[in-house]
């Protein structure tokens, strides 16, 4: 056989496989905008770079499949030497640190791919990720990409509704422009509210005959769950207000405070909630939880694990 057909049947071998790849990668895909079209694109992947780069791409690619990250990892930046603006490296190093749990060394990465191409749905959902495994938002970024693209805050709206961060969704779409996407997101973000609403009411119906502090408790911890943060907290400094000695309401409203930028007021109220904790240990574990947060958000790093270590595991 000569060296022609050889090099032609390897490009096709290789073409087959990155097309099946990116089949498996992205078929979890369902309500996204602008999800790249692989299939077209893969024969002129492969025909841009060099034997070199795919055979050290695709063994990357091999290397997180088994999750042996490390050596995949080592393998993308060998490819990143041989293409260093290559986004689609660049994700795949951001992925392949989210798996390894390095949230830090993948976040640069992860942006740096959203920068090239800003309207990418999946760059901006690892970003997302990334940021939410160090208990960060994306206001922390934001100052690094071009957040003004619509595409880009299309993206970053229908995020925050599959996260069911459904206030910061609410936000997100209120500063676009109108169109059929707005609209129809608008529209299950409405729907969302009126269940919402629903089983809080059924909940704090059956409770509130009984106790209801427990009433209130619960509601505030389904909000929470929601991401409904200005309005846990409102309700939870009435909370604190009415009900003084019940920490929850403490742990409720500062953790709404952290997510609505005011760290520092979340800092006080959840150290003044500590006074009150008797006996409660996952409770506990909830406030160093969002003490750490929040003093990781101060970039005040030996506070934070000062927390950190006062969790206790097994509850």
């Amino acid at each position: 056989m000569n060296l022609g057909l050889n090099r032609l049947i390897k490009r096709r071998n290789w073409s087959f496989t990155l097309t099946f790849c990116i089949a498996i990668a992205y078929s979890y895909g369902q309500e996204t905008p602008k999800v790249v079209q692989q299939e077209e694109s893969s024969e002129v992947f492969l025909e841009e770079y060099t034997d070199e780069f795919q055979e050290t791409f695709f063994e990357a690619l091999k290397q997180k499949g088994i999750q042996n990250y490390d050596r995949a990892i080592n393998l993308l930046l060998d490819c990143k030497r041989l293409q260093p603006k290559n986004d689609v490296i660049d994700h795949e190093l951001a992925k392949t640190y989210l798996l390894d749990r390095k949230y830090t060394q993948g976040q640069p990465y992860a942006i740096a791919a959203l920068q090239a191409s800003i309207e990418n749905y999946w760059y901006l959902d690892t970003l997302m990720e990334l940021l939410a495994k160090q208990s960060m938002d994306f206001g922390s970024v934001a100052n690094q990409l071009p957040s003004d693209n619509e595409g880009f805050r299309k993206n970053l709206a229908l995020i925050y509704y599959k996260r069911q961060a459904y206030d910061a969704a609410t936000k997100v779409l209120n500063n676009l422009g109108n169109s059929d996407f707005k609209a129809r997101l608008q529209q299950k973000l409405a729907e969302v509210a009126v269940k919402t609403e629903t089983t809080q009411f059924k909940t704090a119906t059956f409770e509130v005959n009984n106790d209801p502090v427990k009433a209130l408790e619960l509601n505030l911890g389904q909000q929470l769950k929601l991401g409904q943060y200005r309005m846990v907290e409102m309700r939870a400094k009435k909370a604190v207000e009415l009900y003084p000695l019940q920490p929850f309401f403490y742990y409720a409203y500062g953790v709404s405070l952290h997510h609505n930028n005011k760290n520092n007021q979340a800092i006080d109220v959840l150290i003044s909630g500590l006074d009150f904790l008797f006996d409660d240990i996952p409770l506990a574990n909830k406030f160093h939880k969002a003490l750490a947060d929040a003093y990781t958000k101060a970039n005040n790093i030996s506070k934070a694990n000062e927390y950190l270590r006062k969790i206790k595991s097994g509850f």
